[in-house]
């Protein structure tokens, strides 16, 4: 349980717009759906996936760095990463097993696997969509974990799209098509005040003297 009177305190310190913008992305993200990226070489594309993340609503990404350990890009996310937590891992088989733990399916993004066109996705099921590195694609570990494979359909020559490209096309599917169910995929109230004090924090200079001073009083 966050400090409701601290929220309050905060929030006074924030324009009545930048107030409503928060209670107003909030209202439309989700945890039921969530990505991760599996040792992603190229800087941009990881960071460009968070960006996608951001702008259709999901709040969390998982990063996968067995291999590849990368900062993230601030100039391609464009500081997406301050609205979208971030959860790394040092290896698949902890990403996994933390993923499933929460009750996620995994759902490996593949085109050459025929389990799952992208229009005929259950949005019902809690998911995480895996997407694999650039050249080699998901690892031999993650296909014979996943749940269930996902493609995207194709007609021309090219067989693959870039990870960032693919994110954004399953995003924006899969968000539209969930908000439209019956599924409760909002956020708890207690998850959308946490993240208020969150976001707060990260968006309030002198944050850390205004607590100092908060409980002080």
């Amino acid at each position: 349980m966050i400090d409701l009177k601290l929220l309050e305190h905060l929030e006074s310190y924030l324009t009545e717009s930048r107030k409503e913008r928060f209670i107003k992305v909030l209202s439309q993200r989700t945890k039921h759906f969530t990505v991760a990226t599996e040792d992603v070489y190229q800087l941009h594309n990881t960071s460009a996936v968070i960006r996608s993340c951001d702008v259709f609503g999901i709040q969390e990404v998982h990063i996968v760095e067995e291999l590849n350990s990368k900062r993230i890009d601030r100039e391609i996310a464009m500081g997406a990463q301050k609205w979208v937590d971030l959860n790394r891992y040092n290896s698949v088989k902890d990403a996994i097993s933390s993923l499933k733990h929460k009750g996620y399916q995994i759902v490996a993004t593949t085109p050459h696997e025929n389990d799952a066109m992208l229009h005929d996705f259950d949005v019902t099921k809690k998911s995480c969509f895996f997407f694999g590195r650039e050249t080699e694609g998901l690892s031999q570990e993650v296909i014979d974990q996943a749940d269930c494979f996902l493609k995207i359909p194709m007609s021309g020559f090219t067989e693959s799209l870039n990870i960032s490209v693919s994110a954004a096309i399953i995003l924006q599917h899969v968000t539209t098509k969930l908000k439209q169910s019956n599924v409760n995929w909002q956020l708890t109230e207690a998850e959308q005040q946490e993240k208020r004090l969150d976001w707060c924090k990260k968006t309030i200079k002198s944050y850390d003297d205004i607590i100092e001073r908060f409980y002080q009083e």
